[in-house]
């Protein structure tokens, strides 16, 4: 009998689980999600190593390319639709591939992530560059599909990046950076929508979010290349701009009538007294950093 890896090893203290009462039910399944947290903290210097490459190759035109199968595919698949309304990162640069195609988002397409010739292809498909960057995540290391993505991107040249939830694993191991979540056994055995998945979550926004720190999408701690697609937006984009540029709300709101909503830009136009033409000039020739463009950097 080949041996259990962490992840569908049966946790030892809970062998009675469908017993408890309810609130004992619930404080279990709650209480063992703090190990979470905990995994992503141990892995902090690979997903500091991660975040460092993966910044280089994005400055140069690259793309980030997720991919995944189950829980593990469907918050990469998250994680990259988020980058665009949160830091104007264009969709096509954050690419999810999915075992089983997009429709896996809302029903498990069974036998997909044994694929590993089709995420290969998937990849193929996209026509990866040495600028690109591969995540690819799976719970147990081992997912076809996900291997097939790494090795194809390993092959063509890209930055691989392998992220599972169990030691010495083929995904970790054959990545050119490999991070290891050490989540343990779950409370219901083998179901890694548990803590083994909040630590995915954990460690991708952490990853993504300082990748576009990087980029510089922030200044200071406010985010400034957020897409204001919706009143809420406009109204956060007028606070932002607001506080970046030392000014009064109405103030702010005409800098982002006049810039198309760029938050950046208002903030140049207020802070420096520019049109919207010449702080766009000065914004691109420090390639989006803010801070360079207000001469603080």
């Amino acid at each position: 009998m080949s041996h259990l890896s962490a992840t569908e090893t049966p946790h030892p203290a809970h062998a009675a689980l469908d017993l408890y009462d309810t609130p004992s039910l619930l404080a279990a399944l709650v209480d063992d999600q703090q190990r979470a947290v905990a995994a992503v903290q141990a892995a902090a210097p690979q997903l500091a190593r991660a975040v460092d490459a993966a910044a280089q190759r994005l400055a140069q035109g690259g793309r980030l390319i997720y991919a995944g199968a189950g829980t593990s595919g469907r918050l990469a698949v998250l994680d990259a639709v988020e980058l665009n309304p949160t830091f104007s990162w264009p969709p096509d640069q954050a690419p999810a591939l999915l075992a089983g195609g997009p429709g896996a988002m809302f029903l498990a397409v069974e036998g997909a992530e044994d694929d590993g010739a089709q995420g290969a292809e998937d990849l193929h498909r996209l026509g990866p560059t040495p600028n690109d960057v591969v995540f690819a995540i799976a719970a147990s290391g081992t997912t076809p599909f996900a291997l097939g993505v790494l090795s194809a991107g390993r092959a063509l040249g890209t930055l691989t990046i392998g992220m599972a939830n169990n030691a010495g694993s083929p995904l970790v191991t054959e990545a050119e950076i490999g991070i290891v979540l050490d989540t343990g056994p779950e409370v219901i055995s083998g179901s890694t929508r548990l803590k083994a998945g909040t630590s995915q979550k954990i460690a991708l926004n952490s990853f993504s979010s300082a990748v576009m720190v990087r980029l510089h999408k922030v200044y200071g701690n406010l985010m400034v290349d957020l897409r204001a697609t919706n009143v809420k937006l406009v109204h956060r984009a007028v606070r932002l701009t607001a506080q970046a540029a030392g000014c009064a709300p109405a103030q702010a709101e005409a800098a982002l009538r006049d810039s198309g909503y760029r938050v950046k830009l208002a903030v140049l136009m207020v802070r420096l007294g520019l049109g919207a033409d010449a702080a766009r000039a000065r914004l691109e020739a420090v390639h989006g950093d803010l801070r360079a463009a207000l001469g603080e950097g």
